[in-house]
C-alpha cells in the first residue's frame, strides 16, 4: 500500500511509529472469524486492549491523528476490528471529555479491553435530529429515573456500560438534554431486540423502564447533553472518514492486483486506458479524502475549539468517495466482484453504513452550508 501520506506535515514521528507498529500487529492478528459477531467483537476488544491500542481511545487527552491512523489501518485489514476499536472511543467519549473522576475510573477498564462501551443517542423517532430526543430523565430525590427507547445502538446487547442522552427539561429542544453513564446490569434496562444489518455488527434496540441511577451518574451538567454529544461527534467524525479511507485503500489494492493479473482482449487489464482511467479516479479520491481527514484531525490536535466544518467535510467526502472507489473496484472484478466472500464484496457491504451513522451525508451538507453562510 502507498504509505507516502505519512510523510505529510500533518504528522509527527510518533504517528509514523504508531502506523508501522500497528501494521505489524494487524498482520499477526487480523482478520478474525466473523461467524459469531458478538464473540468476535468481545475477542477483538480484549486483543486490542492487550496490544495497548485502546490506550488511544480515551484518557487525559485524545490524539485525533492517532485515532484516525488506527481506524484507517484496522479498517483496511478488518472492518469488524475497526468497529470494535472505534466504539471503545466513541462510547466513552463523553466520559473522556466531560466525566468526573469517579466516572473516569471506567476508562481504566475500557482502555484495557476489560469492559465494552456504547453511545446510546439514536431513537426510533429521532435519528439525525438529536433535539427531538424523547427519552426522559427526571429527578427523584438524589436519583434519576430514566424512561424511553434507544435504537441502532452499536454494541447494544454486549456492552458493559452505556452513555445515554435523555431529556431533563431545562429548556426546549436541544437545551433540555443531559448525558448519563449507565452500567448494563442496571435494573430496568432491556435489550428489546437485536438488529441485523448488511455488514454484521452488534446492534440493538434498548428500552429503559424506571431505570434508577444515582445522582453522580450525570455526566457534566444537566442541560448540557446536546453540547456534550456534539462535542463527542466533533472529535470522532474525522475518524469515520479515516475508516472509510482504510476501506478505499484496500479496494484500490485489490483492484491493482486484479488488473495486473487478469488478461482481457489479449493484454493485461492494466494496459487498457479505460481501466487506467478508473484507477486514476480511485487514487485521486483517496488522496483528496486523506487530505480532508487529516486536516480535520490536525486542526483539532493543534487546539482548535471546534472543528465542526472540517469534521463534516472529512466525514462527508471520505465516506462518499470510498463508496465510489469500492464500487469501481467491484466493477473491475466483474462477476467475481459480487461473489460472497471476496474482499471487494465485503467492502461494498461495509462502506454503506458509514454514509449514515454519526450524521448522515445529507446532514453533513447542512452543517457545511450553515458554516459557509455564517462565514459570509
Amino acid at each position: 500500500m502507498d504509505r507516502s501520506f505519512l510523510d505529510w506535515p500533518f504528522f509527527e514521528d510518533r504517528h509514523r511509529v504508531l502506523a508501522e507498529d500497528l501494521e505489524v500487529w494487524c498482520g499477526v492478528h487480523l482478520p478474525v472469524d466473523h461467524g459469531d459477531v458478538d464473540a468476535a467483537c468481545r475477542g477483538l476488544v480484549a486483543e486490542l486492549g492487550r496490544g495497548g491500542w485502546l490506550r488511544h481511545s480515551g484518557g487525559e487527552a485524545l490524539d485525533i491523528r492517532a485515532l484516525c491512523i488506527i481506524r484507517e489501518t484496522l479498517a483496511r485489514h478488518d472492518g469488524l476490528a475497526d468497529f470494535a476499536f472505534a466504539m471503545q472511543g466513541l462510547g466513552m467519549g463523553a466520559v473522556t471529555l466531560f466525566g468526573s473522576q469517579v466516572q473516569r475510573a471506567w476508562l481504566d477498564r475500557t482502555r484495557a479491553g476489560d469492559a465494552i462501551s456504547a453511545f446510546a443517542l439514536t431513537e426510533p423517532g429521532s435519528g439525525s435530529d438529536v433535539a427531538r430526543t424523547a427519552t426522559t430523565a427526571r429527578r427523584d430525590g438524589d436519583e434519576w429515573v430514566l424512561e424511553g427507547d434507544k435504537t441502532y445502538i452499536s454494541n447494544g446487547g454486549i456492552a458493559d456500560l452505556y452513555v445515554i442522552i435523555a431529556r431533563t427539561g431545562e429548556g426546549d429542544g436541544a437545551r433540555g438534554l443531559s448525558a448519563f453513564l449507565l452500567p448494563a446490569d442496571t435494573p430496568g434496562l432491556e435489550v428489546v431486540s437485536r438488529i441485523e444489518v448488511m455488514a454484521p455488527h452488534p446492534l440493538a434496540h434498548l428500552r429503559l423502564t424506571q431505570v434508577r441511577l444515582p445522582g453522580d451518574a450525570l455526566i457534566g451538567q444537566a442541560g448540557h447533553g446536546f453540547r456534550i454529544a456534539m462535542t463527542v461527534l466533533d472529535h470522532f467524525r474525522p475518524t469515520v472518514g479515516a475508516a472509510a479511507l482504510g476501506f478505499a485503500r484496500r479496494a484500490l489494492d485489490e483492484a491493482l492486483g486484479r488488473v495486473r493479473d487478469r488478461r482481457l482482449f489479449g493484454a493485461p487489464m492494466a494496459d487498457l486506458q479505460l481501466v487506467q482511467g478508473h484507477l486514476a479516479d480511485m487514487a485521486l479520491k483517496i488522496d483528496a479524502a486523506a487530505l480532508l481527514v487529516y486536516r480535520a484531525a490536525w486542526a483539532k490536535d493543534q487546539g482548535a475549539a471546534r472543528i465542526t466544518r472540517e469534521a463534516a467535510m472529512a466525514k462527508l467526502y471520505a465516506t462518499e468517495a470510498a463508496q465510489q472507489v469500492i464500487d469501481q473496484a467491484v466493477q473491475l472484478f466483474g462477476g467475481d466482484g459480487v461473489r460472497v466472500g471476496m474482499p471487494v464484496e465485503s467492502l461494498y457491504r461495509e462502506i454503506r453504513a458509514l454514509r449514515i451513522y454519526e450524521g448522515a451525508s445529507d446532514v453533513q451538507k447542512l452543517i457545511i452550508a450553515r458554516s459557509v453562510l455564517e462565514g459570509a
